[in-house]
């Protein structure tokens, strides 16, 4: 479960009314919104909360290193308040649909020196896709492997 609104208490990040409603509606376990939908969630809690407000802050909370911006290849981006547990990215391919998954083992150990070109790698962002249930049960002819 995100911690989002503790971390910002922490850091003694100003809690104004609009900051507090757009943490909240981060704030969760497997909670992966689009900018649209913490507007719309937003505004059920503060209606008067403006789009720019929650733009804004969602660029802040990013560039804090609170929020985690999750793309997606042709889809909007989508925001994760898990950034300070080690995890990967599940992602539906129908609906797109993110979940966080925690594979055992080390990521950087798939990558072997030789493929490391003198990098320093400082970081791994793996992402797995496939079809949710839902998607998966609506259209199984289109599911990866029923060619």
């Amino acid at each position: 479960m995100s911690n989002l609104l503790e971390r910002l208490r922490r850091r003694g990040w100003r809690m104004t009314a609009q900051r507090r409603v757009v943490a909240e509606v981060l704030d969760g376990e497997h909670i992966h919104l689009t900018a649209d939908e913490v507007l719309a969630r937003a505004t059920e809690r503060l209606p008067e909360i403006s789009r720019a407000t929650v733009y804004n802050t969602l660029g802040e909370l990013v560039s804090l290193g609170e929020v985690i911006e999750v793309s997606s290849v042709g889809r909007a981006k989508r925001y994760d308040p898990n950034a300070h547990r080690a995890h990967q990215h599940l992602v539906c391919a129908g609906c797109g649909t993110v979940r966080d998954v925690h594979p055992e083992g080390d990521p950087m150990v798939g990558l072997p020196e030789t493929e490391r070109f003198g990098f320093t790698v400082t970081g791994v962002e793996i992402t797995y896709r496939g079809l949710c249930p839902v998607c998966g049960a609506a259209a199984p002819e289109e599911a990866p492997g029923n060619d």
